[in-house]
């Protein structure tokens, strides 16, 4: 229960930030075009700027962080080394300004930074002896400091320095016995300069340095085994600020509050998505290294999101998606084929942990004739373009951002939570730990119809966050029609997909025919091809109720390499609006999903091996089988509470277990 505490509260870490951030945001130019009225002369008097800075902000940041240390282990042999990290980060701020007539800038602002997801960015050092193996890890730094600057119309420069702070993990693997751990955090300070630009009256955009230093820290585990280190950091980072003004000072404008009116050159959206789960024991006569744990527990996720789009030329755009993701999946996100949370990933963080989730370039040919408004979203500028058009995007996404559409089954942070219901399962599309990949794509659209192709790198090994350089030769091919039709007045959708996957990978019936192999399927593993097709359905009944189903299917030879353990999958449901009962921005959804494997994969389960998410260490071979209803309840436009219930039967295909009562909450808000 400490431990189930100790997370839950460093969930909360941000939360504050993330929901300040929830508003209506885009931009508009500075002045005015409308004529002055004549006035008498007047004695001068001090300019009154084009942008006032006094006033409460919050934001967020990203930037490449370097650091060093020197460290010192003795138990009692003694080993010493000094090394350097570094890797992309991110993080929020939130501050004060004060500006005075002359220009003159003060201020404080306090910010929190973390690593990004890659474990290795975020390792301090490693050192070992004989009986001792200790790794540092850096969780977060975080400043409190003074501003003093300079401001001149929409231009700041500044100086900053104060108090710093660095929360680490200190991990040592003893010869003999279990893992020792020591949370500890350092003090120090912090200084740096910076240049910020107001684009918007209540919008700005910085670039910072900043250098920490932190006192040392001298770890002693309970083994005996004395670790000591130095630390400094130092940081490059891009910021964005939004300046929240009080209601009664002079720049607030009540019909306004949080928003800027529309610019057609750039758009920022954002979202916060906190979705506790848990369950009560169920029945499990024995349970293997990837099983679901058969007591009760409960967990949680908390993603924050910035998605920031921008017109670059005609038909161009870029867009550029930061978020911090944080908490644990059930069991650490192994046990069920179809898991029970799409914001679980196969990464689990005790603290915030940064990753630019999306960056890619979208070009849109049009060929002229009927055109048709784009809604604006979080990757979609809004715009009216052709109908008939042609639309390229190349860099890092996910798969399903372009393929296996489905509205009433698709987006994990507001309907469907499960995997098997929001995504088609037997598809083992690319993607690292967290869902992202890279590619390219083309789309030619059609008033009837579309037609999408995309290439897309393929991991270098399963589950891995790692991506094979080998351009072409491996990767996930990808092919999607998308028919449009309408049936009795209500409007439908049919897409047809055929993937295929070239990767290095193993082969479940090889590593069973070979007992020497001891069920380590790496050890088979080659150039390999996987391929299989999904159907997706959707189909309105009124303007309130619309249907949905997926039906997709693999080969099942070859291990999974990124998504999860399924071979073939069934999937269908409802959604419902709550117009009848004068709710209309609510929704219930109700859909259930069956999962199956191969012959060989299941195989080589009941023999013991191990899959991505599954692997009792025995199986009982049967169907998967998932029902799952929410109820998500409107609280403004913006912000959703929803209520989800998941029924699993035969968890992880085995009726030996289960079944298994899921109940989640889901607090969703957005802009």
């Amino acid at each position: 229960m400490l431990r189930m505490r100790d997370r839950v509260f460093r969930l909360g870490t941000g939360a504050v930030m993330a929901l300040a951030l929830v508003g209506p945001a885009n931009s508009e130019e500075f002045g005015s075009s409308e004529p002055r009225k004549a006035m008498k002369p007047q004695k001068a008097s001090a300019p009154v700027p084009l942008l006032d800075w006094t006033g409460f902000y919050v934001g967020a940041h990203t930037g490449f962080g370097r650091g060093s240390t020197g460290a010192a282990l003795s138990d009692p042999v003694i080993g010493t080394t000094s090394s350097v990290f570094s890797g992309v980060g991110g993080g929020v701020q939130a501050g004060y300004n004060v500006q005075l007539p002359s220009g003159l800038l003060l201020g404080v602002e306090a910010d929190m930074t973390f690593p990004n997801y890659l474990t290795s960015n975020s390792v301090v050092s490693s050192l070992a002896t004989a009986r001792s193996d200790v790794t540092e890890q850096w969780d977060y730094v975080g400043t409190a400091r003074g501003r003093i600057g300079y401001a001149n119309g929409a231009w700041l420069a500044y100086a900053t320095g104060g108090l710093a702070r660095a929360g680490e993990r200190f991990v040592n693997t003893p010869g003999a016995g279990s893992d020792e751990k020591d949370i500890h955090v350092r003090l120090g300070w912090a200084a740096g300069a910076g240049l910020e630009y107001a684009f918007a009256p209540h919008w700005s955009v910085r670039l910072e340095y900043l250098y920490s230093q932190f006192g040392r820290a001298n770890i002693l585990f309970p083994s005996g085994t004395q670790y000591a280190s130095s630390l400094d950091f130092q940081s490059i980072r891009i910021g964005l600020n939004r300046k929240v003004d009080r209601p009664g000072t002079g720049n607030w404008t009540p019909n306004t509050a949080l928003a800027d009116p529309k610019s057609d050159r750039w758009e920022i959206h954002g979202q916060t998505t906190y979705l506790p789960q848990g369950y009560p024991a169920f029945r499990a006569p024995y349970t293997g290294p990837n099983s679901l744990t058969p007591a009760p527990q409960a967990q949680a996720t908390w993603s924050n999101s910035l998605f920031l789009n921008a017109r670059l030329w005609e038909g161009g755009a870029v867009y550029f998606n930061p978020e911090l993701l944080q908490g644990f999946g059930l069991s650490d996100t192994v046990g069920l084929a179809g898991f029970a949370s799409g914001e679980a990933q196969k990464s689990n963080f005790p603290y915030p942990h940064y990753n630019t989730s999306r960056l890619f370039l979208r070009q849109t040919f049009g060929f002229g004739s009927e055109q048709e408004e784009l809604a604006s979203g979080p990757t979609q500028l809004g715009e009216k373009v052709d109908v008939s058009r042609l639309t390229l995007q190349a860099g890092k996404f996910a798969v399903l951002d372009v393929f296996d559409g489905n509205a009433y089954a698709k987006d994990t942070r507001k309907d469907f939570i499960n995997w098997s219901m929001w995504a088609p399962g037997a598809f083992d599309y690319s993607a690292d730990k967290v869902g992202l990949s890279y590619g390219v794509t083309a789309e030619l659209n059609q008033k009837r119809w579309a037609l999408r192709s995309g290439y897309f790198l393929m991991q270098s090994a399963s589950n891995s966050n790692s991506f094979d350089t080998n351009v072409f030769e491996r990767g996930t091919y990808v092919l999607e029609l998308e028919t449009r039709y309408s049936l009795f007045s209500q409007p439908g959708k049919l897409r047809t997909i055929a993937w295929l996957d070239s990767a290095y990978s193993g082969s479940y019936r090889e590593t069973l025919d070979n007992p020497a192999l001891n069920l380590d399927i790496s050890l088979t593993r080659t150039g390999r091809i996987k391929y299989g097709y999904v159907i997706n359905l959707e189909q309105a009944l009124t303007d309130d109720i619309g249907l949905f189903s997926r039906w997709s299917w693999n080969d099942g030879k070859t291990e999974i390499m990124a998504f999860t353990d399924i071979d073939a999958s069934l999937s269908m449901g409802t959604s419902i609006k709550g117009t009848k009962w004068s709710r209309p921005d609510d929704t219930i959804g109700l859909g259930g999903a069956i999962n199956s494997l191969s012959k060989d994969h299941r195989d080589f389960i009941a023999a013991g091996g191990l899959g991505i998410l599954i692997g009792d260490g025995a199986l009982n071979y049967r169907a998967e089988r998932i029902l799952e209803t929410y109820y998500a309840y409107a609280l403004t436009k913006q912000v959703t509470l929803t209520a989800d219930y998941q029924l699993v039967t035969n968890p992880a295909y085995n009726a030996d277990r289960g079944p298994v009562h899921i109940f989640s909450g889901r607090l969703h808000g957005e802009f």
